[in-house]
């Protein structure tokens, strides 16, 4: 086992592909294009698999790629006995998105000692805007420090 390290160094690992990406980042299609201290810059690669019955990507998988860049923008943060879930989440669709390339922006708006607040940006490949959110995320010691290893 190797020794706990934090959480921005854990993503960096999983963006060089020296861990594995959580099974949701990978069906996703996660891909870091920036982790810095409280943001991370995603891209993501909807496929057609993701829409709904009018044909573009269903607005669950636009929520969870919002999830899977906030989620991360505060991992950033913790420490390695620190785990941070989302308690709540709320999401604004602001036009379809379809198969590609989208773009995730996740930041920390405010971290406290318990709690977190975050906001989310999601991008068509135009640049456009299509869906923003805003989360909560409990933060609580891990029963296990998280390592390169294990997550």
């Amino acid at each position: 086992m190797t020794a706990a390290i934090s959480g921005i160094d854990v993503l960096r690992q999983a963006s060089s592909g020296e861990v594995p990406l959580p099974p949701a980042a990978a069906l996703l299609g996660w891909e870091a294009i920036d982790i810095r201290p409280g943001y991370v810059r995603v891209r993501y690669a909807a496929r057609e698999e993701f829409y709904n019955p009018q044909g573009a990507v269903q607005g669950g998988f636009l929520a969870a790629m919002l999830d899977d860049a906030m989620g991360p923008a505060i991992f950033t943060l913790l420490r390695p006995t620190e785990f941070a879930p989302t308690l709540e989440m709320k999401v604004a669709f602001l036009r379809p998105a379809f198969a590609g390339e989208l773009i995730a922006e996740g930041r920390v708006v405010r971290r406290t000692r318990r709690a977190a607040f975050l906001e989310g940006k999601l991008f068509g490949p135009d640049g456009e805007l299509v869906a923003t959110a805003s989360a909560t995320a409990l933060i609580s010691e891990s029963r296990t420090a998280i390592s390169g290893e294990e997550r």
